[in-house]
């Protein structure tokens, strides 16, 4: 089981005391000024639109890489086509809307950089479901948020009794925050029950993926995981941790259905996402995953995905954009 302190760590706290500045509506200001009337709270999060975003400290370059931005800022676009919402920003404007909050932050840590849209001035039903696109307003909020990289964090986990919504439902492609309700549900079954997290089977009843996290295992030297239409998020950090099980491990890699049963019998299994970073699952409904402990193949991905992720790794630099903390500095 995952102690407090791992669970406070483990997904980024907007409860921690608030930093100076966010982006709000093409510029920055300070937190306390960007405030909307309760009244236009009501609707926002039924086509409200999110990316988390993770960015990595480099202590001996003094510079922030934010991890897989033009990847994330490009789903953002394709979650506002799909929410019927208008796009107002260009991938470069809010790259440097970004780049331009964390050095207004003087950021010097790992960061959590949460960008989203919701209906101008809280929208409802009728303005969601018209021909028209929906005015949106965006904002972006950065705070601190340590990695876990590195430190072997297991978790234990159960299949969930609820079901992934599915691409007729509410399509999971999509990082619309009222999906997240059927991740919550799932996440809350799980601790209830004592687990420290859940695995959601899709329709059909196969393995889809974790509350916010994509899933993968290792059976017999191979990579196992959910194909992307089998109900999953189209992951960024599970592409790239694909990428470099392919590239530097040079291991096979099965996209395809997953039984339930084959969770039993795994070797190793670890979630992949922007919270979940690589995160290992020491047992599923009390079945052992090899020895319980961080497996060999797992652990590589960890390490190699840190030197990546801060930039040590220089093959993977176009997989991060420097924020320009040293410019700032300078300046």
């Amino acid at each position: 089981m995952a102690n407090e302190e791992e669970r406070q760590s483990f997904a980024p706290d907007f409860d921690r005391s608030s930093p100076q500045y966010l982006w709000w509506n093409g510029k920055i200001m300070p937190w306390e000024s960007a405030t909307i009337h309760l009244t236009n709270s009501f609707w926002t999060g039924v086509t409200a639109i999110f990316e988390g975003i993770m960015s990595y400290w480099n202590e001996d370059e003094g510079e922030l890489y934010i991890w897989q931005l033009d990847a994330h800022l490009k789903r953002l676009l394709r979650s506002q086509k799909l929410m019927r919402q208008e796009s107002p920003y260009s991938v470069a404007e809010l790259t440097d809307a970004i780049c331009e909050l964390v050095r207004a932050l003087h950021v010097s840590g790992d960061t959590y950089i949460f960008p989203y849209c919701y209906p101008r001035g809280g929208g409802n039903f009728e303005s969601s479901t018209g021909p028209e696109l929906q005015p949106v307003e965006l904002a972006i909020t950065a705070r601190p948020n340590p990695s876990h990289l590195g430190k072997g964090w297991m978790r234990t986990a159960c299949v969930s009794s609820y079901t992934r919504i599915s691409d007729n439902v509410m399509p999971p492609r999509v990082k619309n925050v009222a999906n997240y309700r059927n991740s919550n549900l799932a996440m809350a079954e799980a601790r209830i029950n004592g687990y420290d997290t859940s695995l959601i089977l899709n329709p059909a009843g196969k393995v889809a993926e974790g509350p916010g996290s994509c899933v993968i295992l290792v059976r017999d030297g191979a990579l196992v995981t959910p194909s992307t239409t089998d109900s999953i998020l189209e992951s960024i950090s599970r592409y790239s941790v694909l990428e470099l099980a392919r590239r530097e491990l040079g291991l096979d890699i099965i996209e395809r259905a997953v039984d339930r049963t084959e969770l039993y019998v795994a070797d190793e299994i670890f979630m992949v996402g922007t919270a979940a970073e690589i995160l290992g699952i020491s047992s599923v409904d009390r079945y052992l995953i090899g020895d319980g402990e961080m497996g060999p193949i797992t652990r590589q991905l960890d390490q190699l995905f840190h030197d990546v992720v801060r930039g040590k790794n220089k093959k993977y630099l176009e997989w991060s954009t420097p924020a320009g903390m040293r410019a700032a500095v300078g300046s």
